[in-house]
């Protein structure tokens, strides 16, 4: 029995956070929210031409966030997202020149912009050239074009912001070590989110 109300889902681009979301939901029958970042209409000129739009494209999902939040808050048991509402300002951090992520600040202070903070962060890790062979497999035309070092540097944020972050109980998992889809290894995370989990906590099925 899970008594979190909430748990988010979070790692770099290719990682396996909408995958993983949809397996545990599958097996729990929660609520769900998916990041459905390939609505955003600013986002393949960003990958395509080295952050072009970097503005418009954080703006949009920022929006979007917003109203995200809502269906977290109205959620009536347990919901999983595929994304961590924490994300933006990270993207933001990393994409955004000094005027535009003053801006961006102003924007979120106005909008009043709280977002939800989970019971639990999944955080799953990979290697760069892991996720580039993910991303290259799914072949979607909108990442087509997405650079090693983006991958490098959004890799680092998120390293960077889990080793600090406190909020919330977060476990992490590799997933160039981990397979999430040997069913021995999956029925033991299961277990892991269902159990009380305190700080930071790396999920190593062979070490249980």
């Amino acid at each position: 029995m899970i008594d979190k109300k909430y748990i988010a889902i979070e790692g770099a681009i290719g990682v396996g956070k909408t995958t993983l979301a949809k397996k545990i939901s599958d097996t729990i029958k929660c609520e769900t929210i998916f990041e459905d970042y390939v609505t955003n209409p600013f986002l393949k000129d960003f990958y395509d031409h080295n952050q072009l739009n970097s503005f418009s494209t954080q703006i949009y999902f920022l929006l979007r966030r917003i109203e995200q939040s809502m269906e977290v808050r109205d959620a009536k048991s347990l919901l999983i997202s595929d994304f961590y509402f924490g994300k933006d300002e990270l993207f933001a951090k990393l994409n955004l020149n000094q005027v535009e992520y003053a801006m961006y600040e102003e924007m979120r202070k106005k909008l009043e912009f709280n977002p939800p903070i989970p019971d639990l962060i999944i955080y799953l890790q990979a290697s760069t050239d892991i996720l580039l062979e993910r991303i290259k497999k799914r072949g979607l035309e909108i990442e087509r074009n997405i650079k090693k070092k983006y991958i490098d540097s959004v890799n680092e944020i998120y390293m960077k912001h889990f080793h600090e972050y406190n909020a919330s109980p977060v476990l992490i998992i590799n997933t160039s070590n981990v397979d999430i889809n040997n069913e021995t290894d999956y029925q033991i995370l299961i277990e892991e989110i269902s159990s009380d989990i305190n700080g930071k906590k790396y999920f190593n099925p062979s070490s249980l």
